[in-house]
């Protein structure tokens, strides 16, 4: 039987709308898409701790409970560093909040001078950029279902997660013809190994990432050292765009507790210096999956992310367009889809790689095989 082949512009209309409606439903029911997500995110980083805990006969029902608490604690434990830090910091915010009225002023009475920006202009401007930050987090943290949540519907969800953990497989498999189980079950395996691995390779690079920021702050004598060493490696978790918001933060501090730039330089050498060594030392050989996403797809995903679901799709948007490439890369008519997300590049004229993939597993991916 003959496959009929359908006219461009036909295929063409159809993929747009299919794209308009993703995005609609993506917008819409973000308050109820995004805690599966992290819950499936998280289902999957604990569901090695459940198979152990199962193989020493401990009962599904406690195994489960024990890898969510064990979860809470280590979350717990870091809340509660940050929230002693944050402390320390709320106790100066007068003296902030005066020194940075002034340095406002000045930059102010600055920019009218030199550029003819009136001080209304400038005020209208920030206000504008205000409410666009406001909205970009209140997509996520604004409504009583986003809060709800993250408090209440994450650990409900993970935990149904991993009970029918056997049921969604057996779902996955029998959707699909017989003849694509294997496909099935390799896009299952890839995906989650990239997701542990690129999760697990990511705590470990932050908690590096945050050592040597807090360090080189220290150094330099910038006040909330550790802190800020934190929040920047936080941040550092957003590709790209976070580490260059996590370099404003401990500049603004030095600018209003010191005088002078001296140290404002310094931060900017020790952080570059922290950059260059993260992405070309940390990266590689501590966070580095099988599934490489180059760098424009990095910005792009990340910023629509941020459109659509505020900071959190920010977060989400790497594992998400690392499973979509895995699917892309295992479904014949979109392999082109994949090798574009991709960072592998392939000439007509030589049948080899340009930039060669390396063979070796990073060191998340040795821990998830261990685990």
């Amino acid at each position: 039987m003959l496959k009929k082949e359908y006219p461009f512009y036909i295929k063409s209309t159809v993929v747009l709308f299919g794209l308009i409606l993703l995005t609609y439903i993506l917008l819409n029911l973000r308050d109820i898409l995004v805690p599966l997500a992290f819950s499936a995110i998280i289902g999957i980083l604990l569901n090695p701790i459940v198979n152990k805990l199962e193989r020493k006969r401990v009962p599904k029902m406690i195994a489960i409970i024990l890898a969510m608490l064990l979860a809470l604690i280590l979350i717990t434990g870091i809340g509660y560093f940050l929230s002693t830090q944050i402390a320390q910091f709320s106790s100066t915010i007068p003296l902030l909040t005066k020194k940075s009225a002034e340095i406002m002023t000045e930059l102010q009475n600055w920019l009218e001078q030199s550029f003819g920006i009136s001080i209304q202009k400038q005020v209208q401007l920030i206000n504008e950029a205000i409410n666009g930050s406001k909205a970009l987090v209140g997509q996520t943290l604004g409504t009583a279902m986003g809060i709800l949540g993250v408090f209440f519907l994450i650990p409900v969800y993970v935990f149904l997660f991993l009970w029918y953990k056997m049921l969604i497989l057996n779902f996955l498999y029998e959707v699909f013809a017989e003849e694509n189980s294997k496909k099935v079950a390799d896009i299952l395996s890839e995906t989650k190994f990239a997701i542990q691995s690129y999760m697990v390779g990511l705590l470990i690079e932050a908690g590096i990432v945050a050592v040597m920021n807090s360090t080189a702050l220290l150094i330099l004598g910038v006040r909330y050292a550790i802190l800020l060493g934190v929040i920047g490696a936080i941040l550092n978790m957003i590709p790209y765009i976070g580490g260059l918001i996590a370099i404003l933060l401990p500049i603004l501090i030095a600018t209003v507790t010191k005088d002078g730039y001296t140290t404002q330089l310094g931060i900017l050498g020790a952080y570059a210096i922290i950059q260059f060594i993260d992405n070309n030392f940390l990266v590689p050989y501590i966070v580095s999956s099988k599934v490489q996403i180059n760098a424009l797809v990095s910005i792009l995903i990340v910023l629509l992310g941020g459109a659509l679901w505020g900071v959190s799709g920010m977060f989400l948007s790497i594992p998400i367009i690392a499973i979509v490439k895995i699917i892309f890369d295992r479904v014949d008519d979109l392999k082109p889809w994949g090798k574009l997300l991709g960072e592998e590049i392939v000439t007509k004229k030589r049948n080899h790689f340009f930039k060669s993939k390396d063979k070796t597993d990073s060191l998340s991916e040795q821990v998830v095989k261990k685990t």
